[in-house]
């Protein structure tokens, strides 16, 4: 089912909250090879946001994506539940979220929300099922 035309639940303030969060998130990346500031902000369902950051590695694989940076803390915090995670590069084109990232957030949701936001804070939104169609998630397992 494509919801992308679908309205949002967050009113715009708390949209433009995410999204200033987002860009502040981008300040504290650690990218000393690629130069690609990612910053993330992550909204639960009860309103705490956890800010997030790219966090790059000389081996490469030990690198961690803004948007797992987010969830790691909210997790880690004992949140399960998310409505919505904005993600903000230094650029005016609208990045989305990696394919690991993608298949990370459906594990807590088809639901969420993502917006990307631009340097100018312009954005787009979707819902993370429209980007991650038939995905495997906890539903698929012998524990559904």
């Amino acid at each position: 089912m494509n919801r992308r035309l679908i309205t949002s639940m967050l009113s715009d303030r708390q949209i433009e909250d995410l999204i200033t969060k987002a860009l502040e998130a981008r300040e504290t990346s650690y990218c000393p090879y690629s130069r690609f500031r990612v910053g993330s902000a992550l909204r639960t369902v009860d309103g705490k946001v956890f800010q997030g950051c790219n966090i790059e590695n000389a081996a490469y694989g030990g690198a961690i994506c803004a948007e797992r940076t987010a969830f790691a803390k909210a997790i880690s915090d004992g949140h399960r539940r998310f409505v919505a995670i904005a993600v903000a590069c230094d650029y005016n084109h609208f990045i989305t979220p990696c394919g690991i990232c993608r298949q990370f957030m459906n594990e807590f949701g088809k639901d969420l929300e993502i917006f990307f936001v631009n340097d100018d804070r312009s954005y787009r939104r979707a819902v993370l099922e429209d980007l991650l169609p038939y995905a495997f998630g906890p539903e698929n397992g012998p524990l559904k």
